[in-house]
């Protein structure tokens, strides 16, 4: 199995090293350079393998979405993004919702070329798995069925969930429902959906003994109600996405609008955009993750909400590290061990550092190799990007899952 040798990134430094892995691909030791690496890097950065909390794969036991990404191209997708392994929303046509549909999902998820994780959904009728999973539940409509009408139905469906992990969609549904006949999307569903439903979430996290994750934020006052909520102990967590800390409100426009549609939508304005960012860095944000949602262009001129984004995971990290002033450790931190972290409570996987005994994923990056995004060299299945025609300033070089090497040309 291979050795490499470079950069190494932790949350704390970064050291020249050298990594050996083993036949079961796993980091068997770190070492000191001695320059006879099977794979020697010189100004590359070598992150522990990025994790990604929050994609949507598509496929399900009724394969009637397949079309547009199953577990192989998104497997694939992740791999040139840089995303060593992923956890997959239940939103599908045949959602994993209890034992037996858990089970037939994630054995679809072994044809993935990196770990995947499901999610289990949390609807109308559900109870607890006997699997110790994560749970998602959708507060109120989205892409799919699995939502709930109102918090009182929402409440008396989560209290059976006392003390399980369970990430939230925070989007309050009376106030969509008063807001139904707004002409754009982003008015049908305004900040302040989102920032009560935060509020709300908070209150049934505590309640309930939960451990909580907030997805996708895209609020500064969601984040600083979680924020404080923490100060206080609360067990809570929170995602942050690349198209809510790249785009704004001014990207919008009557011919891109469907492009960009989105939940929740890009409706900040630069200045919560750029506040966003700014805590992201600070440490009040645990995760950078996707929501990868590889809808068809057909299907986005006809108003369907999600964009994809595997495929540039890894190139988005180096314009934070470029414009934004964030360090190697830095994205480390929200793209390596936080996401391992939950990620290998679930898992027999030790994702998300560079350390004897986790598993032989890594990410090696090149600031200073430019991408531009191009549809032709996506991997997703949906064949397009928000990013297209946008220049990164670095790009990822090779992706390592498990010690199985995927190097770029």
């Amino acid at each position: 199995m291979p050795t490499i040798e470079g950069n190494l990134v932790t949350t704390q430094k970064v050291f020249r090293g050298r990594v050996e892995i083993d036949q079961s691909g796993t980091i068997s030791k770190i070492g000191v350079p001695s320059g006879d690496a099977d794979f020697v890097f010189g100004e590359e950065l070598i992150f522990p393998g990025f994790v990604d909390l929050h994609v949507h794969a598509r496929e399900c036991a009724d394969h009637s979405q397949d079309y547009k990404e199953d577990f192989q191209s998104a497997g694939a997708a992740a791999i040139a993004g840089g995303v060593t392994a992923f956890a997959d929303m239940p939103n599908n046509p045949t959602p994993p919702v209890d034992d037996a549909s858990y089970k037939t999902k994630a054995k679809l998820a072994e044809k993935s070329s990196v770990p995947v994780l499901c999610y289990a959904g949390i609807g109308a009728n559900t109870q607890p798995l006997k699997k110790k999973v994560p749970y998602k539940v959708f507060m109120g409509p989205s892409v799919g069925e699995l939502f709930f009408n109102s918090d009182e139905e929402l409440e008396r469906r989560v209290m059976l969930y006392t003390g399980q992990s369970v990430s939230f969609h925070c989007e309050d549904p009376e106030i969509i429902h008063e807001k139904s006949h707004e002409i754009t999307h982003e008015a049908r569903r305004p900040k302040e959906a989102e920032v009560v439903a935060v509020a709300f979430a908070l209150e049934l996290i505590k309640k309930y003994k939960l451990k909580g994750k907030i997805c996708h934020c895209s609020t500064i006052e969601g984040i600083r109600k979680i924020a404080e909520a923490r100060r206080w102990g609360m067990n809570v967590s929170v995602e942050v996405t690349p198209h809510h800390l790249f785009f704004d409100e001014t990207i919008l426009n009557e011919k891109n609008r469907k492009m960009f549609q989105v939940n929740p939508p890009i409706r900040q304005t630069k200045e919560n955009r750029l506040a966003m960012i700014e805590v992201l860095r600070a440490g009040d944000i645990d995760y950078l993750a996707t929501d990868h949602a590889p809808h068809t262009l057909e299907e986005k001129e006809k108003g369907t909400s999600g964009l994809p984004h595997l495929d540039t995971y890894g190139s988005f990290t180096t314009w934070l590290m470029a414009e934004h002033n964030f360090t190697p450790e830095d994205i480390a931190r929200v793209s390596s061990r936080n996401p391992g972290g939950f990620f290998n409570e679930f898992s027999e996987e030790k994702c998300g550092e560079i350390k004897e005994g986790y598993t032989g994923s890594l990410t090696v990056i090149n600031l200073n190799k430019k991408l531009k995004v191009e549809k032709e060299k996506l991997k997703t299945k949906c064949g397009w990007s928000p990013f297209e025609g946008v220049t990164f300033p670095g790009s990822v070089v090779m992706t390592v899952v498990g010690g199985k090497i995927y190097a770029k040309s």
